[in-house]
């Protein structure tokens, strides 16, 4: 199952839940006893909810089974069109309500056409409700009072609607957007994972290689080491090691066909008759496809009556300067891919070099292992940019439906309640979507700046002061250290830098605890420290916290969050000519210091 067949089937799982709880409210809107049913009306909610239990029931079966890309399709359009049948029941069945109240209810298959076709998905549900509710208002206009059409009914509800599939539907789009985007970053790393890590095992071949044929000053036994690790990841029918001994080459040492050992092979042949000559000559790997088809060297008549016809001879470099060569042979013609080929070239410069070549090695494993984890982190990305706009985008669905369906029954402390919240959520979003894009034209290189001079002080104690107002539970105490020199830079650049790392302190700070923010100058730089009595972070989660997606763990107190606030603001100091570094222990808070250089850009 490919991801978006996955995503589908888990979003129609969803939906086929809040239809379900649907049910229960259906149930318990119909009992409700205050309902001034007219006659037919009571009986027809009934039989609506009783559709609605089968219908819901039945989808939710449906939405667990494995489907086509066809099928599931046809189940998504299938399961929209009951909603919406199922919805203009229940508008029918409480038409007589004044104000029409029930018609609200539409908006509900208008935010789950946004979800599921995006913003065009609300906005043509949207415009094939309009003649239905003219209908329906028509309708309860000629049966009930007021016995007049009222085109606020249906204008109201079109403007809900429209409204509300154009913010899902928009929120959707971005979301999956940024969701392709994540995965096709996440693809390019996982690419270039798996191709530093075949680097990795050939490094690690010839690391094992060069390590055996150094084990010991006894030839006999490294040799057979060396062969052993080498067998086991570059197949051959002849290994050999040939060095230019004076005008002749030898073979110090082989194993496979016409094997003689290691320290016993009398083989040697003058050096111009040898392809190692024009290895020792180029200082390049020759590369013989087809050894039979026309012999270059007269050695090659030797290797050739023994069957073998392909054969790749490495120049054996110690310190520089090639010595020898390292001799692979084959029994098929053109035997050898450009990758094996790499590999002894690789194999015979490492031999003599054993040591450096552990150490080149190491350094390569270090940079596989941080691209593997920077994968792991970009693949994380998609899972945890859908969890943060879930959890938001639920809570405001929630409470705007809510309001809708109970807002005369709701006290008025109530409602602020639910408004406050969506608010807060909101909010929420559009932070975390400012983060990524942001964060993206970080990386595209198209984050501007406009530098100006800039009062340092005054900015700290004017953005102290909006986070101190904006929250209740935690003291912002902001103090400025004298006059500061001016510092050349972006002032809202510089004031995002200093809300990301206050709203990162608050996060972290227990209610009723304060946080110090001072500003001084020191040494030609005007530094801001921002301190939390917070839960800290350990020595080694210090630098991981100023990357891309960066977060600490959850043993040190982590919030829910992206993880790009603090690489946002990392970046704005570096663009400055600053630097941003945070001092912590664990369980003994944090203190974040930005050095901002005075003088001109």
């Amino acid at each position: 199952m490919t991801r978006a067949a996955g995503y589908e089937r888990r979003r129609e799982q969803w939906i086929a839940w809040v239809r379900l709880l649907a049910l229960g409210w259906a149930v318990a809107e119909v009992s409700y006893v205050a309902h001034d049913y007219p006659p037919g009306h009571h009986t027809a909610a009934w039989i609506a909810t009783g559709v609605l239990a089968v219908g819901a029931l039945t989808l939710f079966g449906l939405a667990r089974r494995e489907w086509s890309d066809r099928g599931r399709t046809v189940l998504g359009a299938a399961a929209l069109a009951f909603d919406v049948v199922i919805i203009y029941a229940f508008v029918a069945a409480f038409v007589f309500e004044a104000g029409s109240p029930a018609s609200r209810l539409v908006v509900l298959v208008v935010i789950e056409a946004a979800v599921r076709y995006g913003a065009i998905g609300g906005l043509v549900l949207t415009a094939l409700n309009a003649p239905i509710l003219v209908v329906v208002e028509a309708w309860r206009s000629e049966n009930f009072a007021p016995e007049t059409f009222q085109l606020r009914n249906v204008t109201l509800a079109l403007g809900i609607q429209l409204v509300a599939g154009l913010i899902v539907g928009g929120l959707v789009r971005q979301l999956r957007e940024e969701a392709g985007e994540a995965e096709e970053r996440a693809a390019e790393a996982e690419t270039l994972r798996d191709e530093i890590g075949r680097h990795a095992d050939q490094l690690e071949l010839v690391n094992r290689a060069a390590r055996a044929l150094s084990s010991s000053l006894d030839l006999d036994e490294s040799w057979e080491r060396f062969v052993r690790e080498v067998r086991a990841g570059l197949p051959f029918d002849r290994i050999a090691l040939l060095l230019a001994e004076g005008p002749k080459a030898i073979v110090i040492a082989d194993a496979g066909l016409g094997e003689e050992g290691a320290g016993g092979s009398d083989w040697s042949r003058p050096l111009d008759e040898t392809a190692l000559a024009e290895v020792l000559r180029e200082g390049t790997t020759v590369v013989t496809p087809d050894i039979g088809a026309a012999p270059r060297y007269p050695e090659e008549a030797e290797i050739a009556a023994l069957g073998l016809r392909s054969r790749v001879v490495a120049p054996l470099a110690v310190a520089g300067r090639a010595l020898g060569g390292l001799s692979v042979s084959r029994l098929d013609p053109d035997a050898f891919s450009r990758e094996e080929v790499d590999l002894v070239t690789l194999l015979g410069r490492q031999v003599g070099t054993a040591v450096e070549n552990i150490r080149a090695f190491e350094a390569e494993r270090a940079a596989a292992e941080e691209l593997r984890r920077l994968s792991a982190l970009r693949a994380d990305f998609v899972s945890l940019v859908s969890h943060e706009l879930r959890g938001p985008m639920a809570s405001v669905i929630g409470c705007a439906s809510t309001l809708r369906q109970r807002w005369r029954t709701l006290a008025p402390e109530q409602r602020e309640s639910f408004l406050a919240l969506i608010d807060e959520e909101t909010t929420r979003l559009a932070e975390l979507i400012g983060d990524v894009l942001d964060t993206s034209r970080l990386e595209a290189g198209t984050f501007t700046y406009a530098f100006t001079d800039v009062d340092v002080g005054e900015l700290v104690r004017e953005v102290a002061a909006v986070v101190d107002l904006g929250q209740e539970e935690v003291a912002v105490s902001a103090s400025v250290t004298g006059s500061l020199p001016p510092v050349r830079g972006d002032r809202e650049r510089l004031r995002q830098l200093v809300m990301n790392l206050l709203t990162n302190a608050v996060k972290y700070t227990v209610a009723g605890d304060e946080i110090d923010v001072r500003a001084y100058a020191d040494d030609g730089e005007v530094l801001v420290s921002v301190s939390d009595n917070g839960p800290g972070i350990s020595p080694e989660e210090q630098r991981l916290i100023f990357e891309k997606f960066g977060r600490a763990a959850a043993s040190s107190g982590s919030k829910p969050g992206a993880g790009l606030g603090l690489f946002i603001a990392r970046s704005i100091a570096e663009a400055h000519g600053g630097t941003l570094g945070v001092t912590s222990e664990r369980g003994e808070g944090a203190t974040f210091t930005v050095r901002l250089p005075v003088g001109t850009r």
